[in-house]
């Protein structure tokens, strides 16, 4: 499963790509997309969409995970962090792909067991959970990333509760003969 995690943002826009084979999590790609800051509103977002639409057709990610939107004091970031989020949440739907929000204490709890995690304990967890030599950076990428790791142990989590109930409804059905 490819799980491409976003942590938007007007001026940075943070992806990782995760793939879990089994119990290994292997990174495939992560970076930033940083829009001009001189140009107006529409043309950032713009240049958002389509950058997603490209990591979206390279990648073809089976999920994508995406930081869900906290109220700031300034409606006005509040707004513009949420058209952010609808540029991902577009460029996905487009393809069919399913959508899935976490706030940043899940994510962080995710990767580091504590949702009040630092950026720095972030990057950290990250480097040593996907093995990176060095850390990975701007902190909007390690973001991504465990955004993505935080709905791959998220799916995980599911399948196997799915499991079980499967299992636990075959040995409570009556024996027929």
């Amino acid at each position: 499963m490819i799980v491409l995690g976003i942590d938007p943002g007007t001026r940075i826009t943070g992806y990782g790509l995760v793939c879990k084979n089994g119990s290994l999590l292997q990174p495939l790609d992560y970076g930033c997309i940083r829009p001009p800051p001189n140009l107006p509103l529409p043309e950032r977002y713009r240049i958002l969409f389509e950058s997603l639409e490209t990591l979206i057709e390279r990648n073809r990610p089976d999920a994508l995970s995406v930081e869900s939107q906290f109220v700031l004091k300034n409606a006005q970031s509040a707004l513009k962090l949420g058209m952010a989020k609808g540029m991902a949440i577009l460029a996905a739907s487009r393809r069919s792909i399913p959508i899935f929000e976490y706030p940043p204490s899940k994510a962080k709890l995710a990767v580091s067991g504590t949702g009040r995690a630092s950026k720095w304990q972030v990057q950290k967890m990250i480097q040593t959970l996907l093995r990176l030599p060095a850390l990975p950076e701007p902190e909007d990428a390690a973001d991504a990333l465990a955004l993505a790791i935080c709905h791959l142990q998220s799916e995980g989590t599911r399948l196997c509760l799915n499991r079980s109930e499967a299992l636990s409804k075959k040995k409570n059905r009556p024996l027929r003969l």
